[in-house]
């Protein structure tokens, strides 16, 4: 919904109705018939993808290579031939320490046998380039604050049976999960908050680990006919209250969430930072916000879902162009939220900020509340704005809210654009293949969301209303006493922010083979 509407509509108070972009709608009792396409034009179009994938892959083998020897396969570990993923090699570390919630100690020192339980005394423990191997449970930081803070060149590998002998991370689940106990110590960073500079070369990895902010969060209950609730029904909470919003007389799922703001991973480094196997669930504030200052991010094969804002962003730190760079490819990131219920900006799959070269290939993005990527940020310097270099190829789009990216318009407002027509997007120096999903795509990944999630967002309906009453007493005292007189403006929607299942999330990986997020073996 653009903005100047809105503003229209709420000067003269009357309601109104948000609703999807018409091309990029997608109808819940038509899920599998929504982009249909014929044989001839299927066939034509996997005989360009594959060509643009053996290009990529060429490319990737040369460029993909760290300092530290972390590898991985060319398309970042990803297969277009199956939906599995292999986990990534790990790194051969100045030393390997081991961390298990449920059978370690902090006494101990941090040997296989004898495991420390803190994830964070272990990176306090940890010399530069050591690896980090955490078994499953909750890790909540030091005596369970709620965050933990990378602040050295170290690798953390999550997904461990509890003896090591095993690596799953779907199966053996390493997560970090605040909840309402960890409200007053968790801070105002990100659950990881890495922040590591001073060698271009040194590597951040964080592999296999389960962001999830939905139990520390407040969220109304889901009284699925108060329309104050937000619940579609089906799902297990109402809408999220943001931070400040008074929740009296409202029914909500817990006492009180937080009052600050934080993301899931939080930041800035210098360097060569990898997150990849990773949930990024229920973020507030983002799923990743972060500045490198000068180096690489390579973030790939993790699934974002229901988080607020973007999923993810990651700025430049440099006054000199093209000495940052973000790869982000074979994720999954769906039900992104914009910043309020107004619904009238943020909400983002992935942004391209100023100060940093991006490459955006071989995603899903999916069901965004405002738009699947932002690439309206400009940078003020014409000079330095002329040497950015932003991709976008071989990604999937479906069900983004008013376009699968936002642009500048010049005049104020934005351009909202659809994947097919992203050849003509000047702001994008490689932009093949990128399309709305085809109908057999659409129906694999529908049956692994979350059903009524997806019937609501597609469902989204609001109204807004103000009411001024200049004879009111309140409005007659300010008067009387010479203070602007007030109204009354009051905002429904019948969804926003809803926490996303927990379980639920898990099944996103390997939902459409050769795109977003693989099964890990």
């Amino acid at each position: 919904m653009k903005t100047s509407t809105n503003r229209a509509l709420m000067a003269i108070a009357c309601i109104l109705a948000f609703s999807f972009t018409s091309e990029a709608q997608i109808n819940v009792n038509k899920l599998g018939s929504q982009i249909k396409k014929s044989a001839s034009q299927q066939t034509e179009q996997k005989v360009k993808e594959k060509a643009a994938r053996e290009t990529r892959e060429g490319l990737d083998r040369t460029e993909k290579k760290l300092d530290q020897g972390v590898s991985k396969s060319s398309s970042g570990g990803a297969s277009s031939g199956n939906n599995e993923v292999s986990q990534g090699e790990i790194p051969k570390g100045t030393k390997t320490l081991y961390v298990s919630v449920g059978n370690g100690s902090n006494r101990n020192d941090g040997s296989q046998s004898a495991p420390l339980k803190d994830l964070q005394k272990a990176i306090d423990d940890a010399p530069e380039g050591a690896v980090i191997c955490v078994a499953e449970g909750n890790y909540l930081g030091y005596l369970d604050q709620g965050w933990v803070k990378v602040n050295k060149y170290v690798s953390i590998i999550g997904g461990y049976s509890d003896d090591f002998s095993q690596r799953d991370p779907i199966k053996f689940r390493t997560t970090m999960r605040p909840g309402v106990e960890q409200i007053p110590t968790s801070g105002n960073q990100g659950v990881m908050d890495i922040r590591v500079v001073g060698k271009r070369n040194g590597v951040v990895l964080v592999d296999g680990i389960i962001f999830d902010r939905g139990q520390i969060s407040a969220y109304l209950a889901p009284v699925y006919s108060n329309p104050v609730a937000a619940a579609p029904e089906g799902c297990e909470t109402g809408r999220i209250a943001v931070v400040g919003e008074s929740t009296e007389g409202v029914p909500t799922m817990q006492p009180k969430g937080m009052t600050s703001a934080f993301q899931l991973i939080s930041g800035e480094m210098e360097g060569n930072l990898t997150v990849r196997n990773c949930v990024f669930l229920n973020g507030y504030h983002f799923g990743i916000q972060m500045a490198i200052k000068g180096g690489h991010a390579d973030i790939y094969n993790n699934v974002f879902v229901a988080n607020r804002m973007a999923a993810c962003e990651v700025r430049g730190g440099l006054a000199l162009p093209n000495t940052s760079k973000i790869s982000f490819h074979e994720n999954t990131v769906l039900f992104t939220w914009c910043r309020n219920k107004l619904m009238e900006d943020m909400g983002y799959g992935f942004r391209y900020m100023t100060g940093i070269d991006a490459d955006v290939y071989n995603n899903i993005i999916g069901c965004s509340n405002y738009g699947g990527l932002d690439r309206a940020y400009v940078d003020a310097d014409k000079s330095k704005e002329a040497k950015r270099v932003t991709s976008a190829w071989n990604n999937l789009f479906f069900g983004n809210r008013n376009g699968d990216m936002v642009l500048p318009s010049g005049g104020g407002g934005w351009t909202f654009v659809l994947a097919k027509n992203f050849e003509d997007v000047n702001q994008l120096t490689k932009y093949d293949n990128n399309r709305e999903m085809n109908e057999a795509e659409v129906n694999a990944i529908s049956k692994k969301i979350d059903a009524p999630y997806l019937k609501g967002f597609i469902g989204i309906t609001g109204s807004q209303t103000s009411e001024f009453n200049p004879n009111s007493s309140v409005n007659q005292f300010r008067n009387a006493l010479g203070m602007n007189m007030q109204g009354t403006e009051t905002v429904r929607v019948s969804m926003y922010g809803n926490r996303y299942p927990y379980e639920k999330a898990f099944d996103l990986f390997g939902a459409v083979k050769g795109y977003g997020a693989q099964v890990i073996n």
